[in-house]
């Protein structure tokens, strides 16, 4: 059995949402903790870790209580840096592999750093035929979103053919737009199996009448 691939000191964001691979994630910037980090990783063409909150705060606040996250969370990689002003960066990042913390660590200055081990990416299972329909459905509401905002980062996606055929690939983007709780989306995310988590969201399209059934 291969040993899986490890990252030492990965510097780790936690939010209160859940990053899916080959998600896009626009984040404003603004403590201190983080501006050198990201700054960082944009140089060094390195990721860092965004992780659900499970408890504390996005922002540091005095007295509260110290941050607690998943310890299974997502690379994110930088494709877009700006400073529109002193002390305010804003990203756009796109995820990539699953991983999970092994060991991790609170710098002074407050920022996290983690040693951490790849989980292996989603196989390339094809959507079967009695969920087509999610994947249909998916490729419509993308579609009107795109036209509503043409300029909103999470929908500027265009689906390919191969990517809507791709249970893993249509069951994060649905994760991804669904109101639901911040915990479901961690467990749907940290499924080994691409099929199992098309069919838990597929149970979800057809009880809110989003994709009913075939």
């Amino acid at each position: 059995m291969t040993q899986p691939l490890t990252l030492s000191s990965l510097p780790l964001f936690p939010l209160n949402s859940v990053l899916f691979p080959d998600g896009l994630l626009a984040l404003r910037v603004f403590e201190v903790r983080y501006l050198d980090m990201v700054r960082k990783c944009h140089q060094a063409g390195a990721p860092f870790g965004v992780v659900a909150l499970t408890q504390g705060r996005e922002v540091r606040q005095a007295g509260a209580p110290e941050e607690q996250f998943a310890e299974i969370g997502t690379l994110a990689t930088i494709e877009l840096l700006e400073a529109p002003q002193p002390g305010l960066i804003t990203l756009q990042c796109r995820g990539g592999q699953r991983f999970r913390v092994t060991q991790r660590s609170l710098l002074p200055h407050g920022l996290w750093i983690a040693d951490v081990h790849h989980l292996d990416a989603d196989l390339a299972v094809p959507v079967p035929a009695d969920l087509k329909n999610t994947a249909t459905a998916l490729a419509q509401v993308l579609h009107t979103l795109r036209q509503r905002d043409p300029d909103a980062t999470a929908t500027a996606v265009v689906p390919t053919p191969a990517q809507l055929d791709d249970c893993g690939w249509v069951a994060n983007r649905w994760c991804e737009l669904l109101p639901v709780p911040l915990e479901l989306k961690q467990r749907l995310m940290e499924l080994d199996n691409p099929l199992v988590r098309l069919e838990l969201v597929g149970d979800v399209l057809e009880r809110t009448g989003i994709a009913p059934p075939p």
